[in-house]
């Protein structure tokens, strides 16, 4: 299907869905717009070996408290710490300062880490009968982030049916991808999500930074919403 205008279908309620939630920002407001199509939902939580991973599991737990969720799946996918590439897994690696204006790779790019993710998302979906897979990409971070281009999710959705059982039909649901910032926050705002208990912060566990690639995105959003931010930052 085509991903274009993926947000505005108004598809009939799934019976059971699974939702990757990080404990960020788009993946909170992911999980309410998936609240409101599904039935049932199914929380993934992958870890990657990543600097904030304390912080960010207890984000995941904090929004799957709030919807109530029981069916969760929390791993760990270490192994990319090991192949490395990235500042948030290499502690050698510096998270650098953020320049939105760059359309340069960013150092904090895990190499294909969402395929991977979205690898035992499938195979979970397909366990459970799940026809939808829910996942908070956005398309404003694909001049850094390749794997957050609508044309991967297409290739990958492919990929699912070519992979799975002939009556698994799996359909991958992107619909905060082309949604600005300020409009991801203004629609957790007008569904109710708990912005409050996610977490983007790339470098720090307590206090967000406030200047890495995701804080300033965040931050850039909230005040262009016209909204402030509830979580607290360092500077």
């Amino acid at each position: 299907m085509s991903f274009e205008n993926q947000s505005e279908i108004q598809d009939p309620k799934s019976e059971i869905a699974v939702c990757l939630v990080s404990g960020g920002m788009d993946s909170c407001v992911t999980a309410a717009i998936a609240k409101r199509e599904t039935d049932e939902l199914a929380f993934l939580h992958v870890s990657y070996g990543q600097r904030t991973e304390r912080r960010e599991r207890q984000a995941f737990n904090d929004i799957a408290d709030f919807y109530n969720v029981e069916k969760r799946l929390d791993v760990s996918i270490a192994y990319l710490a090991q192949i490395g590439g990235s500042s948030l897994t290499d502690k050698t690696i510096e998270v650098t300062e953020a320049n939105l204006e760059s359309a340069e790779i960013p150092t904090s790019y895990v190499p294909f880490r969402n395929a991977n993710m979205l690898s035992i998302a499938t195979a979970w979906a397909e366990v459970l009968g799940a026809r939808r897979i829910y996942i908070g990409a956005v398309a404003e971070d694909s001049s850094g982030y390749p794997d957050c281009r609508p044309e991967f999710y297409e290739a990958f959705e492919k990929a699912i049916d070519k992979g799975t059982k002939p009556a698994t039909k799996i359909e991958i649901r992107t619909p905060i991808i082309h949604l600005s910032k300020a409009d991801i926050v203004q629609k957790g705002i007008n569904l109710d999500a708990p912005l409050r208990l996610s977490w983007s912060c790339y470098r720090s566990e307590d206090l967000a930074c406030g200047t890495c690639d995701s804080c300033a995105l965040r931050l850039r959003g909230f005040e262009r919403a016209g909204q402030t931010d509830p979580i607290k930052y360092r500077r």
